[in-house]
């Protein structure tokens, strides 16, 4: 996209915290300050060059990402808008506790991209001599800089995910982060390879930071004896306007469980938007594969088809951050905003053949 100018492209990275910029303390890990002195002392000892130009800007307070709130999420998305027309690409540098959770929600608020926005992180820190933060964060510059993603992305130890497909999988290891539902979209070794046919077009932007609301959305996993009183105070809480159901499978509940399914029918008519979700790592909702899923369409629960606990969290809390209208909210919930699900695996007609348990 940029290698033929003669005027190297710019690149906005956002220090939102986390592990890449943090320094031992008597409490474990936490946030300090200078660290682009830090960045720029370690590219100085690289071959700076070949690199972008770049700017770094930081929040203030940083944050650990365990500690990022819905509202965080606005935060980034306005600075990569206040500055959109300035760079050439942007990099938010983002702890891995909630990075998912975050590119999720970046896709769904800076939607038709004409430039890459890649998030990144490590799982040890810059200072320490032994890390892999100045590879992920090299790599994010050059892609970032150089290359055609128009889209939000995680970079992390070699693997360009689409942002609303990844998931942490790993707390430990270096290769933290896979896309389960989703083929990656490049992969970097000897050389940066990207899968364009899997790479969104460039767009028209759309770009918006959510007046998110508290508490307006909640997740409900369904295990073996859930008890009623925490499904009677997720559903029946008058602030929680939508909730993620974190089913069996391909979408089965317990229909057995009448209470359960009274609750939620009840949830439906009070103009909650549900939405139902497989537990597992790889899978996608197929309401009617099984008896125990056949009825939910009637009682207003919809399917999540294949997305991510991440992306439907955050695609959620965003539309009813723009919208009072639950059947529409419900509505675009099914249908793919920026590539987050597969639009056929929404369908609710589907034979037992289709699916096991």
């Amino acid at each position: 996209m940029y290698a033929n100018r003669s005027i190297k492209p710019r690149v906005l990275v956002i220090h939102t915290g986390g592990t890449i910029g943090m320094q031992p303390s008597e409490n474990g890990y936490t946030s300090v300050d200078g660290f682009e002195e830090l960045v720029r002392e370690k590219l100085d000892q690289s071959i700076h060059d070949t690199l972008p130009e770049f700017d770094l800007i930081e929040l203030d307070p940083l944050l650990d990402s365990a500690n990022l709130r819905p509202e965080s999420w606005s935060v980034i998305a306005s600075k990569v808008i206040e500055h959109y027309e300035e760079y050439d690409g942007f990099i938010v540098l983002h702890g891995t506790d909630t990075m998912a959770y975050s590119a999720s929600a970046l896709s769904f608020q800076l939607r038709g991209l004409s430039k890459p926005v890649i998030v990144t992180g490590s799982q040890i820190p810059l200072y320490e001599l032994r890390n892999d933060a100045l590879d992920n964060l090299i790599t994010a510059l050059i892609i970032a800089g150089f290359h055609p993603v128009p889209e939000v992305c995680i970079y992390f130890n070699g693997r360009l995910l689409r942002g609303n497909r990844s998931r942490k999988i790993k707390a430990t290891g270096l290769d933290a982060f896979d896309s389960p539902n989703y083929p990656w979209l490049g992969q970097v070794g000897i050389h940066i390879e990207l899968h364009a046919g899997l790479i969104r077009p460039e767009g028209s932007p759309h770009m918006a930071a959510a007046n998110y609301q508290p508490g307006a959305v909640a997740m409900l996993p369904i295990y073996p004896g859930l008890p009623q009183s925490v499904i009677e105070a997720t559903l029946t809480d008058e602030q929680i306007r939508g909730v993620i159901i974190q089913s069996y499978g391909v979408g089965n509940l317990p229909n057995n469980d009448t209470q359960l399914m009274a609750l939620l029918e009840g949830a439906g008519k009070a103009d909650k938007v549900l939405v139902n979700l497989s537990s597992c790592l790889q899978a996608q909702v197929l309401h009617g594969t099984y008896a125990t899923s056949a009825g939910l369409d009637q009682i207003g629960i919809v399917s999540g088809g294949n997305m991510t606990p991440e992306a439907a969290y955050s695609k959620l809390h965003t539309l009813l951050a723009d919208s009072e209208d639950s059947a529409s909210v419900t509505a675009l919930m099914q249908q793919d905003l920026c590539g987050e699900l597969d639009q056929s695996s929404t369908s609710s007609s589907h034979s037992a053949s289709s699916g096991s348990i």
